[in-house]
């Protein structure tokens, strides 16, 4: 089975947003997750929304001229996920994410995108975790409808620190909201010690991959920041390793 593999435009984030688009393409990588990490990428969404149609027009120009196709628009409102979760006890600032996940909606929909992914919400010290859980439920359901509207699979990205740092917990989520779909990052549950025999088993992930009938994108993300010694990664080379594993499964 051949995958549709992506590159994530944050690996990169020392170049400037074109050669790392160029970059992608000379690695013959059709795809690209666009990252709006608002003060951490090379599009804040504060930025790409001033002037929404032409930023986003702006892309898709760049993403045609090195024949690549936008695999995913993530969605992340600050450095810190707390003050902008979805999931925020205070309700103006769930607003505000809601109207920068419409935004978000808008800027997919210009550059012929069908897939956005958000974090899932956070749980907050000042209440149980139920709580902090059911409004989280409760925004993820609004995000699944508004993106069903637009025709625009909605996942989202079960984390270190999330209301959904595992895989039952993960699993639980999606059961819980219909159409709810997982942008999933196996690295996540390693982070908080769930064993794997030492090593994530890609094998193993291609293989029941497969057996499900999966047609989606394979996003290959390296990143290089200061935390949890991410920016210890050769990420050229280890995209280059990890593209030939998956194309030679």
């Amino acid at each position: 089975m051949k995958f549709q593999l992506a590159c994530a435009d944050f690996t990169f984030p020392l170049l400037p947003h074109d050669r790392v688009l160029e970059l992608i393409s000379w690695l013959d990588l059709p795809g690209v997750d666009i990252g709006l990490f608002e003060g951490r990428s090379h599009l804040w969404p504060s930025k790409e929304f001033k002037n929404l149609e032409k930023s986003a027009k702006g892309l898709k120009e760049r993403l045609e001229r090195f024949n690549l196709e936008p695999a995913d628009v993530f969605l992340q409102m600050d450095s810190d996920l707390e003050p902008y979760a979805i999931n925020h006890p205070d309700s103006e600032r769930r607003e505000h994410a809601r109207d920068w996940f419409l935004k978000t909606l808008d800027y997919t929909d210009v550059l012929g995108g069908k897939h956005v992914t958000t974090p899932p919400g956070v749980p907050f010290e000042q209440e149980s975790f139920d709580s902090s859980r059911a409004r989280a439920v409760e925004e993820l359901v609004w995000r699944v409808e508004e993106s069903g509207k637009r025709d625009i699979v909605f996942g989202t990205e079960a984390h270190v620190g999330s209301i959904a740092p595992t895989p039952e917990e993960a699993e639980v989520l999606v059961k819980d909201i219909p159409g709810l779909t997982l942008t999933l990052d196996y690295t996540h549950f390693t982070k908080v010690g769930i064993s794997d025999d030492n090593v994530i088993d890609y094998k193993r992930v291609v293989e029941v991959l497969v057996q499900a009938g999966y047609e989606g994108w394979l996003g290959l993300e390296y990143v290089w920041i200061d935390w949890e010694d991410c920016n210890k990664s050769d990420n050229l080379s280890e995209t280059i390793l990890y593209r030939d594993f998956f194309r030679n499964r």
